[in-house]
């Protein structure tokens, strides 16, 4: 089985990278393949929502803006699963997040919200400070995903104080998410 995993931070060494890296080493100690997209290394551009929002994408699922954003989706059409892993900022997940999901969601309504059904997700929230609002991050980021067609494997907050269990759980979780 093959897995996409999003990282939206632009810090690769952080927490929110972290926790990408462990899930990753757990799906390949279970046999399976996994890549990483570090988001903020690509060009997504925002959505214009052109032709007052019934563009292109509307009528053939593709979009105009020409960047990275066709890849990522292509690579998810392939996959059979996501990890998408989020720091928190100000309570919502990453502006990188946001851009992509916005773009993801409205091409994804040419395909009928059918391309990633029953295709399992972990969604990750990290908080470096305090750890206020990644409850709220990973219930925005559901219903993204969930709208799109993904399938909740796992939500996980990972806070600083939580990660010394929470990061090797996230390996576990790897291990197990798919049966």
């Amino acid at each position: 089985m093959k897995v996409v995993a999003i990282q939206t931070s632009p810090n690769h060494d952080g927490l929110t990278a972290e926790t990408a890296k462990r899930v990753i080493k757990g799906l390949e100690s279970a046999g399976h393949e996994a890549e990483l997209f570090n988001l903020n290394d690509l060009i997504v551009k925002k959505c214009k929502a052109c032709e007052t929002g019934w563009g292109q994408c509307r009528r053939d699922g593709t979009c105009i803006l020409e960047d990275d954003f066709a890849m990522l989706v292509d690579k998810l059409v392939e996959a059979d699963g996501l990890v998408f892993t989020t720091p928190v900022y100000w309570w919502d997940i990453s502006e990188s997040a946001k851009t992509f999901l916005d773009r993801l969601r409205r091409c994804e309504t040419y395909h009928g919200f059918k391309r990633f059904n029953e295709k399992r997700y972990i969604g990750i929230a990290c908080a470096g400070g305090s750890g206020n609002g990644s409850t709220r991050a990973l219930n925005l980021l559901e219903e993204y995903l969930k709208r799109i067609g993904f399938k909740l494997y796992d939500h996980v907050t990972v806070t600083q104080w939580n990660k010394a269990h929470k990061l090797p759980m996230l390996e576990e979780a790897g291990k197990g998410f798919f049966p």
